[in-house]
């Protein structure tokens, strides 16, 4: 049953279908190399920085992510759960394009996919986080598949992305203010666990599944948080003093909505902590979700 067609109870249950992802937070073990990469190979700039941290987006834009300095830190173990990668979303095919090439001609990429609803380039940062790059096909032309959204990892088109680069010019130019978080993708210990705290608890919609990962969102999108076992099956919370994702942001439309989705998680037997009309909590390998008001 569709969300919006749910009687009021079920749809107290959800997250309000215009929830949108704000920023991601990370821990990374020397700052200075992190921007750097973070400019020089995703194309983000640096919008605030401070003693120890540093927010960064698209130009003229708002945060996608949060860098925090954690010296010392180990690189994330490729099996442990907590972040798989996070996703830098670009406004239009042509910036997708920029990055490619300057990626291509770098050699950092480590992949590219053709998702069917959206175009990827994927690679990992310094201390061994996965990033994606990204940008969607226009919605209403997503498909379906027996009344599912169908998703897929096709053979990117890098002719038509490396022709629609050169045309485009300066690879190196920054992601345009448009740039934002577009989702993140999580590695967990067990499947069933994880969907029990995003869908049940956090009140996410399943969007679609794939062997061994879920994909998940509110109003439609094809996923804003996705989840798999492909590396971490029977994994625990990842080692202390390692790389990490500390928690992501999920904004909803005002600070009664916060409060519903805390009071949701918190029945669940989900420790909660507010702070200034915002609810975060924690899934059950350490990965936080900030709900504020947007």
């Amino acid at each position: 049953m569709p969300v919006q067609d749910a009687p009021a109870t079920e749809l107290a249950r959800r997250l309000p279908a215009s929830m949108r992802l704000g920023l991601a937070e990370l821990e990374v073990s020397d700052l200075s190399r992190s921007v750097d990469f973070y400019r020089e190979a995703v194309g983000l700039v640096a919008l605030d920085r401070a003693a120890g941290r540093a927010e960064l987006g698209g130009e003229g834009g708002t945060p996608v992510l949060r860098l925090v300095e954690k010296r010392g830190a180990a690189p994330k173990p490729p099996t442990a759960a907590g972040l798989f990668h996070v996703a830098v979303l670009l406004p239009e095919r042509r910036d997708l394009a920029r990055a490619f090439a300057r990626l291509a001609s770098n050699g950092l990429l480590t992949g590219a996919s053709d998702h069917l609803v959206s175009e990827a380039l994927y690679l990992d940062d310094p201390d061994g986080l996965g990033v994606e790059i990204y940008a969607d096909r226009p919605r209403e032309k997503w498909p379906f598949e027996n009344g599912r959204l169908k998703m897929a990892s096709d053979r990117i088109d890098a002719a038509g992305l490396a022709a629609l680069a050169e045309a485009e010019g300066d690879p190196n130019a920054p992601a345009p203010a448009g740039t934002r978080l577009g989702h993140v993708h999580l590695q967990a210990g067990d499947l069933d666990r994880a969907g029990a705290f995003w869908l049940d608890t956090v009140g996410l919609d399943l969007v679609t599944t794939y062997p061994g990962a879920l994909f998940m969102s509110a109003g439609g999108y094809h996923h804003h948080v996705a989840a798999n076992v492909w590396s971490s099956r029977g994994a625990g919370a990842p080692p202390e003093n390692t790389a990490r994702l500390t928690h992501f942001e999920m904004l909803l439309p005002s600070e009664d909505d916060v409060a519903e989705a805390a009071r949701r998680i918190e029945a669940a037997g989900v420790a909660v902590a507010r702070r200034d009309g915002s609810a975060l909590a924690t899934d059950p390998w350490g990965s936080g979700v900030l709900l504020r008001a947007a």
